[in-house]
């Protein structure tokens, strides 16, 4: 069993597409299928099941996957532990992040780590930041940029890098909730909200509920940040959202921020595994990241 095999098995655990993941790890669909049957005869197992349109995960794969990726992330912390006896660096660390942190906070943490570690390669995938917590303690990511939670797992360590303020926001463009707005009692029963589905920013939103004393009529709960604003955007309510996302939002001309009681603000910064600090790449990382504080 290499290590690249289980490589290329991880890789097509995340997309379940033969085509891509040849693509990526720059073989021919032909020769990745030969290494997973390769895979699968060292193990006596079945990992994928596939037909000309999908490709499903066997039992026994899912059961693979967490050893796969115990074995690859120790192999890189080896490989990278007797690169900086050398005095160089190089290697992957797999990050997650949210769209808006990719392009708000990202950029200035890699670009200082860059300048001293060049050889270095980021595999940065994008999503609900309420995840970025899960995916650390599932061994998808290596590093997530996250909210700090209220309670955060004993196995996990977390550096600031920034504070994000949370606003309440309403369309400029909905004439039925600008005149709601404007009553001189509010009819909290009348306004619909737009809030996240999970994470520290529900968790924000429902204290905030409490503190103004609001059942709120949650119209939607959605994944993402970057939602909530776009369906503000659209009319369909008022919306809970940190500011970043708000400022950075395309359609943030289509908004407007209210001014309510505020809305406790939450720590962004780097998180990983306590034990992954042993790792060189990781702990060089964890070193930019105490050194950088990006202020919203």
């Amino acid at each position: 069993m290499q290590i690249k095999s289980l490589q290329l098995f991880v890789h097509l655990c995340e997309n379940k597409n033969f085509a891509k993941t040849a693509a990526a790890m720059h073989l021919s669909p032909s020769a990745l299928s030969r290494q997973i049957k390769r895979l699968e005869q060292d193990i006596n197992q079945t990992l994928f099941i596939r037909d000309n349109r999908s490709v499903e995960i066997t039992p026994a794969g899912r059961q693979l996957l967490p050893v796969a990726l115990r074995i690859i992330s120790e192999w890189q912390t080896y490989h990278a532990q007797v690169q900086s006896q050398s005095g160089q660096l190089k290697g992957e660390i797999r990050l997650f992040c949210s769209v808006t942190a990719s392009y708000s906070h990202l950029p200035n943490l890699l670009s200082h780590f860059r300048q001293q570690y060049p050889l270095i390669e980021f595999k940065l995938s994008t999503g609900d930041p309420a995840q970025a917590i899960e995916k650390v303690m599932n061994d998808e990511v290596d590093v997530a940029i996250s909210a700090q939670p209220e309670q955060l797992p004993s196995r996990l360590e977390f550096e600031t890098i920034s504070r994000i303020p949370l606003s309440v926001i309403a369309p400029t463009t909905s004439p039925t909730l600008q005149a709601i707005l404007h009553q001189p009692e509010l009819d909290w029963n009348k306004i619909p909200f737009i809030v996240s589905e999970s994470g520290v920013a529900r968790e924000r939103a429902n204290t905030w509920f409490k503190a103004m004393k609001i059942r709120p009529n949650i119209y939607a709960q959605v994944s993402g940040h970057e939602a909530i604003v776009s369906m503000v955007a659209l009319g369909c309510g008022l919306g809970i959202a940190p500011d970043v996302v708000i400022n950075n939002s395309p359609v943030k001309d289509k908004i407007e921020y209210l001014n309510m009681t505020p809305i406790e603000p939450f720590k962004l910064g780097v998180c990983c595994k306590r034990a992954q600090l042993s790792n060189p790449l990781i702990y060089a990382l964890w070193q930019i990241a105490k050194e950088v504080r990006i202020d919203e």
